[in-house]
């Protein structure tokens, strides 16, 4: 947080040529917010990974101090340094912070073992596909922003219920797959030193597999149709040891793209929305003031930041377009050049790391996969949403995970985080015998085979 005071201190004296006296309130309120959490871990989860908080704190507050420096930069000139700290888009984040830190600690309080949520394991898949379609089913006015019907909008509420969904699908597929995994496990035949599955096995695959492209076409968004085919294939992976289950996932991923691609400048129709964004990402300059201008400014605001960036505040963020949430790595990324995005990038690598090691060290298979699938869901989200705007992929509807404005995303994320605290908390946490702290009451037996009795330290 003193980080983050810096930042904002920064940002005042190149936007207004003055620090004003309250420049360090909104670091303050973060760091009473985030010390409130940390106090809740230490009490209901206290084996915990102690770095994961931290390095979600950092993101959240810069988050917090970018969307502050936008709300300057939107600002009259005369206007800007009267202009309060709780208002606009940063103390709308504020808010938000709060709520989800809440909710988050809320989760911690509620689900004292992971393993408790196996027991809702087909209730959360329901509830994951049905907040998965409702937008797809919505009409337009309800539920479509820039062309991705990813939304429920009512009045002057919306909420993007995609983002809730992914948590409740993932704990579905690890349940599933702990239970199936000896059948999705078996090779049929051996091809270029590779042991295949049986083709009577794809059938989970190719459920999800036209789960994602009907995400695809009906919702009309690359980003989260690879999402959650990704987090399938890549859980199915952790499950099986089975490197023919990535090849096949990435097959049916990039033929079911290509196909809709195809039938998008034959047919038309629900298909014309991809075609148009693959377009635009195959040439953004073709049409840099009409369909690629959003691209294209994304792509110059990037290399105007070059290695050092311009210093916090010395931007231009107004003339990026959605700045405040699809392209706020991009409008950070002009300030703090290719080093800071760099370090940011680092982070969450440090926090999906964190998590892949609690789903190595967790006793309990649907523990393992919980967790390998959680931090995989994140740094997948990262990718998608920097390839698209670095150029690497087409643009996506994805947000950035606690930097981009938004309740939705934010309280989605800081769940997840929960998730992984929990887990972590369990894998880090001693065992001396077979007693309650080893098997919760309830705890299904095919979820705690090959848990050892030996005391596994911190």
């Amino acid at each position: 947080m003193v980080l983050v005071a810096a930042y904002g201190a920064t940002v005042e004296a190149n936007v207004l040529d003055t620090v004003t006296p309250d420049f360090w309130i909104p670091a303050a309120v973060l760091g009473l917010v985030f010390l409130g959490l940390h106090l809740v871990i230490r009490w209901l989860a206290p084996f915990a990974d102690p770095a994961l908080l931290p390095a979600v704190a950092l993101l959240n507050g810069l988050g917090v101090g970018f969307l502050r420096r936008y709300d300057l930069a939107k600002a009259a000139p005369t206007d800007r340094e009267s202009l309060a700290v709780f208002a606009g888009s940063g103390g709308r984040q504020l808010a938000w912070t709060l709520g989800a830190v809440v909710l988050a600690a809320g989760l911690l309080a509620i689900m004292r073992d992971h393993r408790s949520l196996s027991r809702y394991a087909y209730t959360l898949g329901l509830a994951g596909i049905v907040l998965v379609m409702i937008p797809a089913v919505l009409p337009g006015r309800f539920s479509e922003v820039n062309g991705a019907k990813l939304w429920i909008r009512f009045g002057g509420f919306q909420i993007q219920p995609g983002e809730f969904a992914k948590l409740a699908l993932l704990t579905f597929f690890a349940y599933y797959l702990v239970r199936k995994r000896e059948v999705l496990s078996l090779a049929s035949r051996r091809v270029l030193g590779i042991d295949f599955p049986r083709g009577r096995d794809l059938g989970p695959v190719l459920v999800v597999w036209l789960i994602s492209i009907l995400v695809l076409v009906f919702e009309k968004d690359l980003g989260t149709s690879l999402l959650y085919f990704g987090m399938f294939v890549v859980t199915l992976y952790i499950a099986t040891e089975r490197v023919s289950w990535l090849l096949i996932g990435l097959i049916l991923f990039f033929g079911g793209a290509y196909l809709a691609y195809v039938l998008g400048s034959t047919v038309g129709g629900p298909f014309a929305n991809f075609y148009d964004r693959a377009q635009i990402w195959l040439d953004p300059f073709a049409e840099p003031y009409d369909r690629g201008y959003q691209l294209v400014q994304g792509l110059l605001t990037l290399g105007s930041g070059g290695l050092f960036g311009a210093g916090p505040g010395g931007g231009q963020p107004t003339l990026l377009p959605e700045v405040r949430t699809d392209f706020i790595f991009a409008g950070i990324g002009e300030e703090i050049g290719l080093f800071g995005l760099s370090a940011l990038l680092v982070v969450y690598l440090l926090i999906v790391e964190r998590g892949l090691r609690a789903a190595l060290a967790v006793r309990d298979s649907f523990g393992k996969l919980l967790a390998g699938g959680l931090a995989f869901t994140l740094g997948l989200q990262v990718f998608v949403i920097v390839g698209g705007i670095s150029k690497l992929i087409p643009l996506t509807g994805q947000t950035t995970p606690f930097l981009s404005a938004g309740g939705s995303s934010l309280m989605a994320n800081w769940l997840l985080i929960a998730a992984l605290l929990r887990v972590s908390d369990g894998a880090r946490r001693p065992v001396t015998g077979g007693g309650p702290a080893a098997r919760p009451a309830g705890t299904p037996p095919e979820q705690l085979h090959g848990a050892p009795t030996e005391v596994i330290r911190p």
